[in-house]
């Protein structure tokens, strides 16, 4: 199989390198963003075709690279010849290149989460322009794709995305002192600092709630969120005859990547059309299920960002977008140590009640992401003049 990796030297793209590894599928283009000395290793190891990098670091891309061809567009490495392409680059950053991707008639294996909640309709739209597919790779989605696989989607009552409840879902009581490195001590996954972040604050679970609706076509009210610190279950689904169904599987987001890569040339080519794809067969470690299974459900007052999250999906339009980047600059301030742990869901909440309803358009996308980033720089200025940066 010949694969194009997005997001190449962060946590899902060297663990998607690990999987064509240990297959033996060919990389034909990789794209990074500034982690030169990795993006060097990668390239010498695996000879890919076109590499990007960012504008800054493109003369010395070219001067370590001078063998390959190296670009500074994500997008032109998107929409490379390949048999899939994996969307990892993080944050909106990787909503363009999955775009071209799509209109370019790729199969997108698809980590960037972000793409689904901020374009929904508009990236369905692209895959049926350029004839390209989709299939999940978060582990979650991933579970949820699996457990559908040969259900009909009008049978289905209620999705069920597990959380771990990362590592303040019983302690400390009191969160406004929480440090940048007790939030990124996550108990279960090993993941970018941006996304453990998001997980401690459950941001990461209502970020996958949207992506579910995108994804899967159901409304919001039947899509719901269980705290399972086990990461055992990785997603379920109720079906109107009261029976469930389970994915369960080893917190190892190899075996996601792996059943993404295999199931993406027979994708999603619009909201809940799930087909499933061939295992192949790979040396998984022996992992045991003896143990108890715990479920609990979220505490949306410890978690707001949870509900705001919800409450995004709910305006619609702009508004995931808006929730997106604040939460991308309430993040960064939050790691910078500008503001404290809780003001991030106060930063954000105040910039989505500001939030203006348009209708969804890559143009409006692009709009309310500069004019939320803006925003919530401002906010950080605010909170960052109280005693200690705590609002």
């Amino acid at each position: 199989m010949r694969l194009c990796v997005l997001g190449s030297t962060g946590s899902i793209g060297t663990q998607t390198l690990d999987v064509a590894r240990e297959r033996g599928d060919e990389i034909v283009a990789l794209a990074a963003g500034s982690n030169l000395d990795l993006l060097e290793l990668q390239v010498r190891e695996f000879r890919p075709r076109v590499v990007s990098v960012s504008d800054a670091l493109l003369s010395e891309a070219r001067r370590r690279l001078p063998s390959h061809r190296v670009v500074s567009d994500a997008c032109e490495v998107a929409a490379a010849e390949s048999d899939v392409v994996v969307g990892a680059i993080p944050g909106l950053a990787g909503l363009a290149p999955t775009r071209a991707a799509l209109e370019a008639g790729r199969a997108v294996a698809l980590a960037n989460k972000e793409a689904m909640v901020v374009a929904s309709h508009l990236i369905w739209e692209a895959a049926a322009s350029g004839g390209g597919r989709i299939s999940p790779v978060d582990s979650e989605h991933s579970g949820l794709y699996q457990t559908l696989v040969g259900e009909n989607l009008e049978e289905v009552d209620t999705l069920i995305l597990t959380a771990s409840g990362g590592p303040f879902r019983t302690a400390p009581t009191d969160l406004a002192d929480v440090t940048p490195q007790q939030a990124l001590k996550h108990p279960t996954w090993n993941m970018g600092r941006k996304i453990t972040i998001d997980s401690s604050t459950l941001m990461n679970k209502g970020l996958e709630v949207l992506e579910a609706a995108a994804l899967y076509g159901l409304p919001l009210p039947r899509i719901r969120v269980l705290v399972h610190p086990q990461s055992v279950v990785h997603a379920l689904v109720r079906f109107v005859d009261g029976n469930f169904k389970a994915h369960l599987g080893p917190p190892d987001m190899r075996l996601p990547i792996a059943y993404g890569l295999s199931s993406a040339s027979n994708g999603m080519t619009r909201a809940g059309d799930v087909r499933g794809g061939p295992r192949l067969a790979r040396s998984a470690p022996s992992y045991s299920l003896t143990g108890t299974l715990e479920f609990f459900e979220p505490d949306f007052d410890r978690f707001p960002m949870l509900s705001l999250a919800y409450r995004a999906g709910e305006l619609g339009g702009v508004a995931p977008a808006v929730l997106n980047a604040a939460d991308e600059i309430a993040v960064d301030a939050f790691l910078g140590g500008k503001i404290g742990y809780l003001d991030m869901a106060r930063l954000i909440e105040r910039v989505l009640n500001e939030t203006s309803t348009q209708p969804l358009t890559w143009d409006a996308i692009d709009e309310a992401d500069a004019w939320a980033r803006v925003r919530a720089l401002e906010l950080v200025a605010d909170f960052t003049r109280v005693a200690g940066g705590r609002a």
